[in-house]
Order: structure tokens, then C-alpha cells, then sequence
């Protein structure tokens, strides 16, 4: 594996695996918009109202995938709003790619 050489790494991306590995997050992450723009926003009201949860099980959702570094936040339009950090996920996608592959073996 030629950038997944630190067990720091490992340790990342199964943190983020385990942070988009729940249906609930897969279904935040669905419907969440690709950036902060305030026609698209997504607050944790109308999150949890998509999705069927209460605000402060969406607000635990959110954090664990912001902590995981796969959305992010910021306070706008009277709002915090969130979405998808496209680069961070797209790290996830290859870094998984590249473990799979085998390339150290």
C-alpha cells in the first residue's frame, strides 16, 4: 500500500468505515447537499424530519460523521447547516480501493 502505510491511517479510515457504515448516516449522507449553499441547506430539523428522527439522535448522527471528517458544518442563513465534504469522502473511497487491491502484498 503505497499512502496507506501508517497504522494512523488504518485507524482513520476505519473510523470513517464505521462512521458511514450505519444505515441511519447513509441516509443523512443521501440527502445532504454537496456544499453550504443556503437553497440546498440542511439543518438538523430538516435532517431529522427526512429521516424520521428525533433532533437529538440526528445531532449524534452528525457528529459522528463530522468527527469522522466526512461532513462538515457551518453557521449560515440563520442556521448551522451541513454537507457532504466530497474530498473527504472521495479519500475514503480510494484509501478502501487501495487496501483492497492488496498493493503491499
Amino acid at each position: 500500500m503505497s499512502t496507506l502505510v501508517l497504522n494512523s491511517d488504518l485507524d482513520l479510515l476505519a473510523k470513517q468505515l464505521w462512521a458511514i457504515g450505519d444505515p441511519v448516516r447513509l441516509q443523512i449522507l443521501r440527502i445532504l447537499p454537496t456544499g453550504p449553499t443556503c437553497e440546498d441547506a440542511c439543518n438538523v430539523s430538516t435532517i431529522a424530519e427526512r429521516i424520521g428522527l428525533s433532533q437529538p439522535a440526528t445531532s449524534h448522527h452528525l457528529r459522528i460523521l463530522r468527527q469522522a471528517g466526512i461532513i462538515t458544518n457551518e453557521k449560515k442563513c440563520r442556521d448551522m447547516i451541513y454537507w457532504v465534504q466530497l474530498d473527504a469522502a472521495s479519500e475514503v473511497s480510494e484509501a478502501l480501493r487501495e487496501l483492497l487491491s492488496g498493493s503491499d502484498r
